[in-house]
């Protein structure tokens, strides 16, 4: 249920009645929009009546139930508008949302050395990529694959940061790791395969860092929305949806299918910054590109993408990654895409 209040209502009401409403057990939030003051309540609300909720206060405008099972999630529960996350980086904040220009996500897959890293976060960085991603735990199908240098691997995405200012994403495995990652990581990523790790889900709610929630591999939006709930349930509001790919039929050709078509059906569904991963979403380091541009004609709001100096030798999903050339000749051709679509910090800026 939200409340929507009127324009110009007194922040001593606003008070008064986030108090009453906790006074009937409720759990009330207060959220700023860009014109009003929309409180969300959750809780029991089956039994309250809409109508008479709006005479316990003049400042009400309007009481509204949101009728979907994600309700911190979805577009009524911000009373239609879209929300933005601002991550604190060495080169100054950096927004994700609707109405910012498109923040680009770029590093390997996996961290292998202090050159590496370093180096491929120069690069990116030269090229227009506001976060370094790199993973330092990796999940992987095989016990006997590459899984990541763990803590020291941390370290070493913080040399990087030093170097160039770049924040990072890493990704979190286990809630026992939480506290030293969190030390390093700027965003911290919920991978594919613990999209529904509940427990973890609700560890990263309690702390403040961002989360960046990956699409389960077999899930559906509902799922996806359901998840990132158990996130914003538990207190943290910064949540980025990514979609990385799905498993349909055929994996032959590419590693899993990009479902585009998600980024409308969330604008629809919910308020939630939106992210696009081509590398995984395809597999094939040749069909990126096309799949970057195309993400930015379907409205997202970030891509991230695998580089890699010398994917021939990479130590996880070569195969996916671009080289820092490749990648330099696709910021500028996704550049052209992202002004048609006035999500281009140029094209942003040459409006405002």
């Amino acid at each position: 249920m939200i409340v929507v209040m009127k324009i110009g209502s007194p922040e001593v009401e606003i008070a008064r009645l986030t108090e009453e409403l906790c006074s009937w057990g409720l759990t009330p939030e207060k959220i700023v929009g860009k014109h009003k003051v929309v409180i969300g309540v959750v809780g029991d609300t089956a039994h309250l009546d809409p109508l008479q909720m709006q005479e316990i206060s003049p400042w009400i405008e309007q009481v509204l139930r949101v009728e979907q099972p994600f309700k911190r999630a979805s577009l009524e529960y911000r009373h239609g508008e879209a929300s933005e996350v601002v991550v604190p980086t060495p080169n100054g904040p950096v927004s994700i949302g609707l109405h910012h220009p498109l923040v680009v996500v770029a590093g390997p897959c996996s961290v292998e050395n202090e050159q590496m890293i370093v180096e491929t976060a120069r690069r990116v960085k030269a090229a227009g990529a506001q976060f370094l991603r790199g993973g330092a735990y990796k999940p992987r199908t095989s016990p006997y694959a590459f899984q990541g240098h763990g803590e020291s691997a941390l370290e070493l995405l913080a040399a990087a940061r030093e170097a160039t200012g770049l924040g990072i994403i890493t990704e979190l495995m286990d809630a026992s790791d939480l506290e030293v990652l969190g030390e390093y990581a700027d965003v911290i990523q919920i991978g594919a395969r613990n999209m529904q790790n509940f427990s973890l889900l609700k560890k990263v709610g309690a702390q403040e860092k961002p989360v960046l929630l990956k699409r389960g591999m077999a899930a559906t939006i509902e799922d996806w929305l359901m998840a990132a709930e158990y996130i914003l349930a538990a207190g943290n509001p910064n949540v980025i949806l990514c979609e990385r790919g799905i498993r349909t039929f055929d994996r032959q050709y590419a590693r899993n299918t990009l479902d585009l078509s998600a980024v409308p059906v969330l604008r629809s569904l919910s308020h939630l910054p939106i992210m696009i991963d081509p590398s995984h979403g395809t597999g094939r380091a040749e069909y990126v590109p096309a799949m970057a541009m195309a993400s930015i004609a379907s409205g997202a709001d970030s891509l991230m993408i695998e580089v890699h100096p010398n994917p021939a030798k990479a130590l996880s999903d070569g195969p996916q990654s671009l080289t820092p050339e490749r990648f330099d000749r696709l910021m500028q051709e996704m550049a052209v895409i992202g002004k048609a679509m006035q999500r281009w910090p140029q094209a942003v800026a040459a409006i405002a």
